[in-house]
């Protein structure tokens, strides 16, 4: 499965660093100038930055069983601004189709505050962040995002801890979502690095957990912006794999990844409104 999504990066890698080759076909733009350099980890905007964006994702599972959108890996809409004195809004709703071929959705909302930096896109920001969801079932839930970042001339690196709560007795008291990622200039405005995400970490401690247990994806990451479109590309899977398990799953929560392992692949294209 890794080697398959190695291949397919490859290529991609190759294809898009061939056309950054031409500069009579693609003029990259400034450092700094996509919205969301990461699939699975969620960056505060600065001023330097472009302020509002339209982004729009879906993914690909292989050996995936069950309702494949509602395990949150679907189709999924969203938008991300700049409100001002270190505030970013970031707003999305997912997609998905049921075993019994009805359209779900979920939504969530938050607003992340940077409390360290965040006045300008270089250097290290960390922030914080309340928000609220409601799943495929409409089962409301409560969340803070912490937010680590660090962009430098040639790479940037950015991690995210979510703790979630949701309101039912059939979900766990905490969930806990962490996310990790890496890129690295290689060409313009190519990056390229790797990124990993774990979910329901709290299936690592608790046998009880009623999501399925420990999930894990680690697997390589490409991102790249053009001048002509301001449009971004974002690509990143690799293998989910169980770090623990648990007798119950529940796959109406929202989720970045399936709740069975196999190999997950995502995509985005980000649309940049600002000038």
């Amino acid at each position: 499965m890794l080697k398959r999504t190695l291949s397919l990066l490859v290529i991609l890698l190759i294809g898009i660093s061939s056309m950054a080759q031409s500069p009579e076909k693609i003029e990259f733009l400034p450092l700094k100038s996509t919205p969301e350099p990461f699939l699975f980890s969620k960056t505060t905007l600065t001023p330097e930055d472009l302020k509002w964006s339209l982004d729009y994702s879906t993914s690909y599972g292989e050996r995936i069983s069950g309702p494949f959108g509602s395990n949150g890996v679907g189709q999924q809409f969203g938008v991300k601004g700049y409100l001002g004195k270190q505030f970013t809004l970031y707003a999305h709703a997912a997609f998905g189709i049921t075993n019994d071929q009805i359209v779900t959705s979920a939504q969530q909302i938050e607003v992340i505050h940077d409390f360290i930096g965040g006045k300008k896109n270089q250097g290290f920001r960390l922030g914080i962040g309340l928000g609220a969801g409601k799943d495929f079932t409409n089962i409301g839930s409560i969340l803070s995002r912490i937010t680590v970042s660090y962009d430098a001339q040639r790479w940037k690196a950015g991690g995210n801890m979510l703790i979630e709560k949701a309101f039912s007795s059939s979900r766990d008291k905490v969930d806990i979502i962490t996310s990790m990622g890496f890129h690295y200039r290689l060409a313009g405005k190519l990056y390229g690095g790797f990124e990993t995400v774990g979910e329901d970490l709290e299936g690592l401690w608790d046998q009880e957990e009623v999501e399925g247990g420990a999930k894990i994806l680690v697997g390589p990451s490409l991102n790249m912006t053009t001048n002509d479109s301001k449009i971004s590309f974002a690509l990143s899977g690799g293998p989910v794999f169980y770090a623990s398990h648990s007798q119950i799953t529940n796959p109406i929560a929202i989720r970045e990844l399936p709740s069975q392992s196999g190999l997950a692949i995502r995509a985005k294209v980000i649309f940049n409104l600002s000038r």
